[in-house]
């Protein structure tokens, strides 16, 4: 399974919002990155992510999963770019803060420090594990 960090800024699209979804989740559309949209073709059913509340906040606060892999983003009137559907799976115990992750040595060469404006990101398996320590959890 990989691991992915979603970017939204919480007054556009927010954790609880997320939650509300349901577990018929909803489509993470709005993509308009080249890098990113590699990013959601790469991903697959069952693949878990972190959701990040950027701008606002500035946060890891939860964990999703995708449910459909990519497909046509109908927002996109170029036709270019793709889309995949999440569903909330849990809130973290505490959420992990950008100044959080700045101080964990372990985390320098995360996605999210070298390319903070990416909206989509990868995360490696042992990022994943440190986060989730870092919030609480059991990796």
């Amino acid at each position: 399974m990989a691991h992915w960090l979603y970017k939204s800024e919480p007054f556009k699209w927010s954790w609880d919002q997320q939650v509300a979804a349901g577990a018929a989740g909803t489509h993470w559309d709005g993509v308009r990155n080249h890098l990113a949209k590699q990013q959601l073709l790469a991903m697959k059913l069952g693949d878990r992510g972190f959701f990040y509340h950027s701008n606002e906040g500035k946060e890891i606060v939860g964990i999703v999963e995708v449910i459909k892999e990519a497909y046509p983003d109908p927002s996109d009137p170029s036709g270019k770019f793709v889309m995949v559907d999440l569903k909330a799976i849990e809130p973290l115990k505490n959420p992990v803060s950008l100044a959080a992750i700045k101080t964990e040595p372990r985390l320098a060469e995360m996605a999210l420090m070298r390319f903070s404006r990416l909206s989509v990101q990868p995360v490696t398996d042992r990022e994943w594990d440190i986060v989730l320590e870092m919030a609480g959890h059991k990796a």
